[in-house]
């Protein structure tokens, strides 16, 4: 079928809006007509020179209706409002053991972009247009994703909304529900209150966190994470930031989630920790630098714990999020600006100067 993407070509942030020839479904696979796609620091990453190959459709935050399925799914049916998450291959030992989000094939499918059963776009003149980003790439008018990484969701909720649950905002909820499986009476340090850590804020009020302290350096949006469920908030700038933590927090925090990536910081949330703490990173340098960090300071029990989507399971987390949302506790709406699809380019601005939280691409077939 023709389609309408927006294909990152040369390395920037500023993709073409194309015609495209869209293949699909094939047999397990799920057809969606977009309504609504989110913009992630992924994207970003991904549009510029890396390992994801060019000419490429990305986008992995959708959320839209099923237009069609292939054979032998079962799973959503053609009218079915659903949320696309992150690729996962349901067979190795993480995904047996309900942790797709450590899937051993995750690079593979989410990263690759071309899968085994071929490329599925072509453009105008013919040639191939890499796709099957994070099994979806929904930076279109449709995407192609399989029944696994398709998920139905309630239809009283707002589909233009839900799309940033598939990564971000599960990533950051899911860290606090999931990964640390925070109680009630512990306290959490975030690094960098994006739309991961403002997710994360608003996670651990859910699960009755004592204390909460955010870092960030813009003040805006710390300003937003006090509103979200922060008691402290921290503006970083060049010095460390672990002794004013401390500060709050003398014996340190139960938590430290870094949501940046910067090396620096990341041995600041580490430095943070209680004995017996960890610290969660929720991503890398893109470069895969290595950090150095205090072999006696782990010796007092301290953990440190690389985070992938927040360790969804996604068709049970998902739907839960989006009734913590519909409940009027988990208020991730407050995170978000809309943008017509034509205007992806601003999104990515603004994404990347950090004036928007979380863009969401409004998208008309």
């Amino acid at each position: 079928m023709k389609i309408r993407a927006a294909v990152f070509r040369d390395g920037t942030h500023n993709p073409s809006m194309e015609e495209l020839d869209l293949a699909g479904p094939r047999a397990g696979e799920v057809l969606v007509k977009l309504v609504a796609t989110g913009v992630c620091h992924t994207d970003l990453k991904s549009s510029g020179p890396g390992p994801v190959p060019k000419p490429v459709v990305l986008g992995h935050e959708g959320a839209g209706i099923v237009e069609a399925v292939g054979a032998g799914v079962t799973k959503v049916a053609k009218g079915d409002h659903v949320v696309m998450t992150f690729g996962f291959c349901g067979h190795c030992a993480s995904c047996n053991d309900a942790e797709p989000a450590y899937c051993h094939n995750q690079g593979a499918l989410n990263f690759f972009c071309s899968p085994v059963e071929g490329l599925r776009f072509k453009d105008g003149k013919g040639a191939d247009v890499h796709g099957d980003f994070f099994s979806q790439s929904s930076f279109a008018t449709h995407a192609v994703g399989h029944e696994r990484n398709v998920v139905k969701v309630r239809k009283d909720a707002p589909l233009e909304l839900l799309g940033p649950l598939g990564c971000g905002i599960q990533t950051g909820a899911g860290a606090i529900l999931n990964d640390f499986k925070l109680k009630p009476g512990q306290s959490l340090a975030v690094f960098g209150v994006g739309a991961l850590g403002l997710s994360a804020i608003m996670a651990a009020r859910i699960a009755g966190a004592s204390r909460i302290i955010a870092i960030d350096r813009h003040q805006h949006r710390l300003d937003l994470a006090r509103e979200l469920g922060a008691d402290e908030t921290i503006v970083a700038g060049a010095d460390p930031v672990s002794a004013q933590v401390l500060g709050f927090v003398p014996d340190g925090v139960n938590f430290a989630l870094d949501t940046t990536g910067v090396l620096s910081v990341m041995r600041q949330a580490i430095d943070s920790l209680a004995p017996r703490g960890m610290a969660g990173f929720v991503t890398s340098p893109w470069d895969g630098s290595e950090l150095s960090v205090s072999v006696r300071h782990l010796l007092f029990g301290r953990k440190i714990r690389g985070i992938i989507e927040g360790n969804s399971n996604p068709d049970v987390f998902i739907p839960m999020l989006i009734d913590f949302y519909m409940q009027g506790r988990f208020p991730f709406d407050r995170l978000v600006k809309f943008y017509p699809f034509e205007k992806i380019a601003d999104a990515f601005h603004d994404s990347e100067a950090g004036t928007t939280v979380k863009p969401i691409l409004r998208i008309a077939a």
